[in-house]
């Protein structure tokens, strides 16, 4: 099944334009179920992206951010996706603590975190849980999320939530494929020439690296020039 694909002339564009993309899947969610929820992963492009989207009007009381992943690190660390996402809708007063759920990387046993991160999941997107909107980004490697070639969390099929093995020097905590095949959106963020060969790839439907197995259906990609 082909992937549709936007193209923009460099990150802040793409940028500016998975923005606007969001803003109107949030405001067809909270139309049509009464809230929008949706996970979202980090990076430079991606902040960038919730910068522009704090412009929109936006039914920002009825929407709830999940992450897709984080690093097991202190939450002080620079490192950490959940500081960047505070820092940019909930200090600026978009959402209030309690429309964010972070994942809970402190928990000094990370398998029970995960646990809990799929409990709140399911309490706030049903059974199985159904997010409205899952943004994703594409490593050089063909990872998304933190689903990283060979590693054993690639076969999780029976939870939503699960701890990778250590990669880039950190444990993380990452949804799964199940949950992530089941939003009613995905939109790819993808921005540099480094990642130019992966997104072919993922393009092609390319099973062999992570991001070839997440569902295609109802998936969009925004890419800038270098990449696409």
């Amino acid at each position: 099944m082909r992937l549709p694909v936007t193209v923009a002339a460099a990150p802040a564009a793409a940028a500016a334009t998975a923005a606007a993309t969001l803003a109107g899947w949030m405001r067809d969610a909270v139309a049509a179920r009464g809230q929008c929820t949706i996970a979202l992963s980090g990076g430079q492009t991606p902040w960038q992206m919730l910068e522009a989207l704090r412009e929109f009007e936006l039914p920002w009381p009825q929407v709830y951010v999940f992450q897709v992943d984080e690093r097991v690190v202190p939450f002080d660390d620079e490192r950490r996706n959940a500081r960047r996402i505070q820092a940019l809708l909930v200090r600026p007063g978009a959402l209030n603590d309690r429309q964010f759920c972070r994942m809970p990387v402190e928990d000094p046993d990370p398998a029970l975190a995960a646990r809990a991160y799929a409990g709140a999941l399911a309490a706030r997107c049903g059974t199985p849980p159904v997010l409205d909107i899952v943004q994703l980004g594409l490593g050089p490697d063909g990872h998304t999320a933190s689903l990283v070639p060979g590693d054993p969390l690639l076969e999780v099929t029976d939870s939503d939530v699960g701890l990778s093995q250590a990669y880039q020097g950190t444990l993380r905590l990452s949804l799964t494929f199940p949950v992530l095949n089941r939003a009613r959106h995905i939109l790819w963020l993808v921005t540099g020439a480094a990642k130019a060969p992966m997104l072919r790839r993922l393009l092609a439907g390319d099973s062999t690296i992570p991001a070839g197995r997440v569902a295609r259906e109802r998936a969009l990609v925004i890419a800038d020039a270098a990449a696409g």
